[in-house]
């Protein structure tokens, strides 16, 4: 019965892991020479850079964002440039709210005043007549800011480039 085990043991983990389990590896008397031996695959390491790059892709992907930022608008109409817009900016939010939770820094009313509650540079900037010291008791809220409370990302598929972030198409006639 335990030959039995060992084979199934043996067959699932070459079939699945391409390696002999070291335990019956040992049993049988197998050493693997140096030659053999072969070192696992590092995992590709992610940059800071390539979450920017893969949302500005899936934006691309469901509202062609770059493509509309990179096309010279300045021959369109007005009227065309808005019509344009009215679809891309619903796509685009429909996909930031897909993958991104995002709240306002602030939640208050814009144009009304706000005691401020933190002097964070990185979460309130203060503009206008600002004291020396850089603190002040508030002011009127000219934007509410935005933080991401959450980011769901889908993992960057193995031997993908991040840096990619439409690849071009080529239509085969």
């Amino acid at each position: 019965m335990n030959r039995i085990v060992l084979a199934f043991r043996s067959f699932f983990s070459i079939l699945f892991s391409g390696q002999l389990p070291a335990d019956i590896a040992r049993e049988f008397g197998y050493t693997p020479t140096k030659a053999q031996t072969v070192a696992p695959k590092a995992a590709p390491q992610l940059r800071p850079q390539d979450g920017a790059v893969q949302i500005l892709g899936i934006l691309q992907r469901d509202a062609r964002l770059v493509d509309f930022l990179m096309e010279d608008i300045s021959a369109y109409s007005d009227e065309q440039v808005g019509a344009a817009v009215r679809s891309l900016q619903s796509q685009s939010r429909d996909t930031l709210k897909r993958y991104l939770s995002l709240t306002p820094v602030i939640d208050g009313v814009e144009g009304s005043f706000t005691k401020l509650e933190s002097s964070d540079p990185a979460s309130v900037k203060l503009l206008g007549n600002v004291p020396a010291n850089g603190k002040a008791p508030g002011g009127l809220l000219r934007h509410k800011g935005w933080r991401a409370e959450k980011v769901d990302l889908p993992a960057i598929a193995p031997g993908a480039s991040a840096a990619i972030i439409a690849p071009a198409e080529i239509e085969v006639e």
